[in-house]
């Protein structure tokens, strides 16, 4: 296994290597969102390392729509970002240097806030319960602070439907055990993208179709894949 600092820069190199072939890749949105999660990567401080592992692993999800065989997502099952100060410095000045470098070409990306409003509003149209009646459910208690909830400007607090079985039923535990894999307390936007588009390591489909039908395992291994490397 790579170390963190070389896996993880290595990672960055690469993106800059292949810039025009994840641009083919992705579509306009996963490529904004994708150049967003960058410069959040890079100006996040170099000497905080759970940030900096937050901020590097939302790079990594916007990379997980790229072909399996694509260099860039080869290296991702390589990646270790482990939580010390010298592993986090060079991520973030490797960062900078690839954010340096692409302020040169066009073209230029949008507003980062344009970017998270088209993302977050796409994800906002799936199914969801509002917090009402997630705390019924709970009868009247916290629910449980893996649970995706998306903060709708309209509607108040929303909890995607997928999470919970069907007929008014208690969370799936698989999407629990995801969600606190990929953080979702810290991060809802990024699980709930993940849970919601295509994922090379589940055969291409959204994970959110699998479930019930893939084996609990594989879903789960699918996020410790992406979020610590294999």
């Amino acid at each position: 296994m790579t170390s963190g600092e070389d896996s993880g820069t290595r990672v960055l190199g690469l993106i800059g290597e292949h810039l025009d072939s994840i641009r083919a890749q992705l579509t306009d949105e996963q490529y904004q969102l994708l150049l967003t999660r960058l410069r959040a990567l890079a100006d996040t401080p170099p000497d905080d390392s759970r940030a900096v592992r937050r901020a590097f692993q939302a790079v990594r999800l916007c990379l997980v729509p790229l072909p399996f065989d694509h260099p860039v997502r080869e290296a991702l099952d390589s990646v270790r970002l482990v939580a010390t100060a010298p592993v986090s410095r060079p991520v973030v000045l490797r960062t900078r240097d690839l954010l340096a470098r692409l302020t040169a070409e066009p073209p230029r990306p949008p507003d980062t806030a344009a970017v998270i409003a088209a993302v977050e509003r796409r994800l906002l149209r799936t199914p969801a319960l509002s917090a009402a009646e997630v705390r019924g459910r709970y009868r009247g208690s916290a629910p449980p602070p893996e649970l995706i909830r998306l903060a709708d400007p309209d509607l108040g607090d929303r909890y995607p439907e997928f999470q919970f079985r069907p007929g008014g039923g208690a969370p799936y535990e698989v999407v629990l055990e995801v969600n606190r894999v990929l953080l979702a307390d810290a991060d809802p936007w990024g699980a709930a993208d993940w849970w919601l588009s295509g994922n090379a390591w589940l055969g291409g489909g959204p994970p959110v179709a699998l479930l019930g039908v893939r084996p609990d395992r594989e879903l789960v291994g699918a996020a410790v894949a992406l979020v610590e490397g294999d």
